[in-house]
């Protein structure tokens, strides 16, 4: 699992479909959905891991995308 597709298609298995408007948001829906699926042992800890690393990643590079939108306006 190396991107967010990844991720999402790993929550579609599960009839996960994330989509609230802005990206950054989806991507936190999309952490919370893979922790209740961890808690419901529904996935392995290697597979929510290594979801929640790219999430992490993608939060980290959409947060850098938006203050850089804000301090070229």
């Amino acid at each position: 699992m190396k991107t967010l597709y990844d991720v999402q298609q790993l929550l579609k298995r599960f009839d996960i479909y994330v989509y609230v408007g802005k990206r950054l948001w989806d991507i936190e829906v999309m952490a919370l959905e893979l922790d209740h699926l961890h808690d419901a042992h529904l996935i392995d800890h290697d597979t929510f891991a290594h979801a929640k690393l790219v999430l992490t990643h993608e939060h980290r590079l959409e947060e850098a995308r938006e203050k850089t939108r804000v301090n070229t306006k």
